[in-house]
């Protein structure tokens, strides 16, 4: 009988020396350091349950990621699209005008071996262009002479041998401007064609051609901006009215240049800077404006 006491006693020792919460061979043995993988619960303490992978979280994240996508892509396409739909058209208006100023611009000339000589004699010319201008008509506020340029003439010297020796001076240049302005276009033009009275006093006049000028072309250029404008407009209403669709904001504008030709001329006169003709009294004054628009 003693045999198995001693068997109950080893037993209940055991369970005396395991930790709270465990029993027998599942208890992590303290003197080896060593731990026991079947463990079982204690009488009355579960077990802690296992976790299970959170699959949720992730799944909502990432959904909203693909939503705020699709509605930032969306917007950015729709953004792209509105603002890619405009209207657009260029306008165009002229008009025909005629010069109200002309200017015409002539030079005469003397030349003597004397520079006082010279000058005595571009002085007397002067006077005698000056009178036929009166006689024509002219008041002294259409005219201006400029002052006298001298110029000296000069020849080489050289000995028999070719040699050069000097240079000495042989004459004298001189010459005077004279610019007609008025708004007496056909005073000036009738004197621009007949000077053959000066011709018969030795003045050799050499005439320029005429040049015309508007002095109103500011307020031409104005007008003719305001109905390019209203132009243009009418275009874009009227492609917007076929085609279905409403005219938004205007988007931008802008501003051709003015061609300023001789009547009947054409385009062929037309610059890229704008032109500006002088030789014809009658001219035609065109401009173009380009007119941007939303589409609604």
């Amino acid at each position: 009988m003693e045999p198995i006491a001693n068997e109950t006693i080893t037993s209940s020792t055991t369970a005396q020396n395991a930790p709270s919460g465990y029993m027998g061979n599942n208890a992590p043995n303290h003197a080896t350091g060593a731990s026991y993988n079947n463990q079982v619960p204690a009488p009355g303490i579960p077990f802690p349950p296992k976790k299970k992978p959170d699959f949720i979280a992730p799944l909502l994240i990432g959904l909203a990621i693909v939503i705020s996508s699709a509605i930032l892509g969306g917007a950015f396409v729709k953004y792209k699209t509105d603002s890619s739909r405009s209207i657009s058209a260029t306008g165009s208006a002229s008009v025909d005008f005629d010069a109200d100023l002309i200017v015409w611009r002539g030079y005469f000339t003397a030349y003597s071996e004397s520079s006082s000589r010279a000058y005595s004699q571009i002085k007397k010319e002067a006077s005698w262009v000056e009178d036929y201008l009166k006689n024509k008509g002219l008041s002294s506020s259409d005219y201006v002479f400029s002052a006298v340029d001298i110029s000296e003439s000069t020849v080489n010297d050289y000995d028999e041998n070719g040699n050069y020796v000097r240079t000495h001076v042989e004459g004298y240049n001189l010459s005077q401007n004279v610019v007609i302005s008025s708004t007496d276009i056909d005073l000036v033009e009738e004197i621009s064609r007949d000077i053959s009275t000066l011709l018969d006093n030795g003045v050799q006049l050499t005439s320029g051609t005429p040049e015309y000028y508007c002095t109103g072309l500011d307020e031409i250029k104005l007008d003719l901006i305001d109905k390019a404008t209203e132009n243009a407009r009418a275009r874009i209403d009227i492609m917007a009215r076929q085609s279905g669709a409403g005219v938004g904001k205007l988007r931008s504008s802008n501003l051709g240049v003015f061609q300023i030709t001789a009547q009947n001329s054409g385009t062929s006169y037309y610059s890229y800077d704008g032109y500006l003709d002088t030789t014809s009294r009658h001219k035609t004054a065109s401009i173009t404006v380009r007119l941007d628009y939303d589409v609604k």
